[in-house]
This record gives structure tokens, sequence and C-alpha cells, in this order.
């Protein structure tokens, strides 16, 4: 306020009205700048002119809308730029559009360029969704005029005669655009063609057969249609090598025959277990016999006693049955001593 009054007061001093004068051409020359600077930041001039110079038509209005968008405009501009001089009809709405929804447009210009000029339809519509669904479309594009080898891992399979043959595969593809959405990858070939080599070999009747004919397994893997479902279209399946492994069958029988010894040999020590325990069965029930024996007789002198007592049996009886069994016992002693000896064991020389 005090600065107005100073200036109002001043206008009849020629000084000050200069002053005052130069002090409204600062301002309006610092506002000018200002206003050009703001200008400049919402409207890339430089990229204007140069979309002019390439004879596409982008409005200021439209930069100045994406500015507000938080879009980049060099981001849209130059794609738009390069695909109209590849004689492409894309808009910079269809550009925006793919972008906001988080594709590469520079990708996706680029693969319709690339497929253009190999004489492959491919709509900007099908591309931004491939691109959308995570694919390189530009890859795609160069698979389908370059086709790609894939090589499988070894595979190991079986012959029906038990030979092990390990076989590696080149597997040459093409990308198929129609089923590039939704269509599986690489993995699922590899584990196909190996699922093939497996088929095969295990249907031979022999290794040799797959060893004089690797071709067996490319018309079988072909004839089978592993690419359906697939992103890729199998040109052709090499065998790079096939190797011999293991006598698997061989081996099988091995441990066959192993397991069976060890039950035999543990049905052998079944009955050993058994046998030695019906022994020991047997040898108490001797005990038990034994001791039965010796509780009868116990009972006969008892018996002998009764008799005695109640005049069964007389005194004479008793000596008569006395000198009996002296007699017996006289008689084992006899035979006992002269009974010819028998060694257990031989001499060291091995003769008697």
């Amino acid at each position: 306020m005090s600065f107005l009054l100073t200036a109002a007061s001043s206008f009849g001093n020629p000084i000050a009205a200069n002053e005052l004068s130069i002090l409204w051409i600062v301002l309006a020359i610092v506002l000018a700048f200002i206003l050009v600077a703001v200008f400049l930041r919402f409207v890339p001039l430089g990229l204007w002119i140069t979309s002019l110079a390439a004879g596409v038509h982008v409005s200021i209005g439209s930069l100045i809308g994406m500015r507000l968008r938080r879009i980049q405009p060099k981001i849209l501009v130059n794609p738009l730029i390069k695909a109209r001089k590849a004689g492409l009809d894309i808009t910079l709405s269809k550009l925006e559009t793919h972008y906001l929804a988080g594709g590469n447009v520079d990708r996706v210009i680029n693969a319709l360029i690339a497929a253009q000029r190999s004489n492959i339809e491919m709509p900007f519509e099908k591309a931004s969704a491939i691109d959308l669904a995570g694919r390189d479309v530009l890859q795609a594009v160069q698979m389908s005029v370059t086709p790609k080898v894939i090589e499988t891992p070894v595979v190991a399979a079986i012959a029906k005669d038990g030979i092990e043959l390990r076989a590696k595969a080149r597997v040459t593809v093409r990308t198929n655009i129609e089923r590039l959405v939704g269509g599986s990858g690489e993995e699922t070939i590899i584990a196909r063609v190996g699922e093939g080599i497996v088929t095969t070999v295990g249907s031979s009747e022999t290794h040799k057969q797959v060893l004089e004919n690797p071709d067996l397994i490319s018309q079988t893997v072909l004839n089978k249609g592993l690419d359906a479902g697939t992103a890729y279209e199998i040109l052709s399946i090499d065998i790079a090598d096939v190797d011999v492994g293991r006598n698997v069958g061989a081996q099988l029988q091995m441990d066959q025959a192993e397991a069976d010894r060890r039950i035999a040999q543990a049905r052998a020590e079944e009955r050993r277990a058994m046998a030695v325990a019906h022994e020991q069965e047997m040898k108490a029930a001797v005990q038990e016999m034994r001791a039965r024996v010796v509780e009868a007789e116990a009972e006969v002198p008892k018996a002998m006693a009764a008799a005695l007592r109640e005049g069964k049996m007389g005194v004479m009886d008793y000596y008569q049955l006395k000198n009996l069994e002296a007699d017996t016992s006289m008689r084992d002693g006899i035979a006992k001593a002269t009974a010819p000896s028998t060694p257990n064991t031989l001499p060291e020389n091995g003769k008697k």
C-alpha cells in the first residue's frame, strides 16, 4: 500500500515515472517468461514440430490432455510417427488406450511393422491383446518368420528287451499367431516330445530297432499332433543323439533273484526255528516221562511193603526177586564190559 501511495505521489516527477515504467516492463517480462515456461511445460513444442515435419498431425490440445493424464507424449507420438511412416492406420487414441491398459506401445508398433513386412496379417487389436497377455509380440512375429529350434533334455526310455536308451531331440517350431493367446509354451512342447520318445522306445521289441531307425521316434511324435493347444507349430523333430544306457532288465532280474533268495532264506530260518522249538518240546516231554517213571519206581517199594504186610508175598518171593534183580545187573555189566568201543574221532592223518 505504501508502494502504491509513493508511486501515486510521484506522478509529477519525471524521473520517478521512468522508474515506474521500467518496473512495469520488468514485471511484464517476468510474467511472460512464466507463461512461456508453463506453456512449454504442458506443451512439448519440439515434439509437436517433429510430428508436423513427419506429416503426422497431433493437435496441441491432445498433447496438453496427455500431460494432464500424466502420460509422456513422446511415448505415444514417436511410435505413432513410426507407424504412419510404415503405412499403418493407427490412431493416437488406440495407442493411448493400450498404454493406459499397461501395454508396451513401442513393442506393439515394431511387431506390426515386422508383420507387415513379412506379409503376416495381424491387426492392432490382436497385437495389443498378445502384448497385454504377457507375451513378447515382437518375438512371436520374428519366430513366425524365422523358426526356433528347441533342444530337449536327455530322455531315458527302456525297450521291451530291458535295455535303456538315452535320446536327445531338436524340435523346430514356428509361432502360431492364432493360438498365441491362451496357448501353452515351450515347456509343454518339451514334455510332449519326451512322452513321445518314451512311448516309441517302450513299444519297440528290442533297442536295436530304435538304433537302426531313429526316425521312428520322429514319425511317432509327429503323428501324435503334439502341437495341439500350444502357441507353436511343430515343423520337424530331429533326433540329435541316442546312447545305450544300463541293462535295466538284467538288473531287475538280479534284484528279483536276490529278493527270492532272501525270501527262501527267511522261510528256511522259520522252518529251522520251528524244528528247534519242536526238539525242545520233545526234550521237555522226555523229561516229563522220566519224571513219571521215577514216580512209578518210587511206588514199587510201597507196593512190596504192602504186599508183605498183607501176606500176598512171602519172604522167599522177596529174596527171589532180589536175586533176579542182581542177576540182571550182573548180566548188564558183563555185556557193557565185553562190547567193542567205537572211537568218536579219527586220528589226525585220517586213518583208523
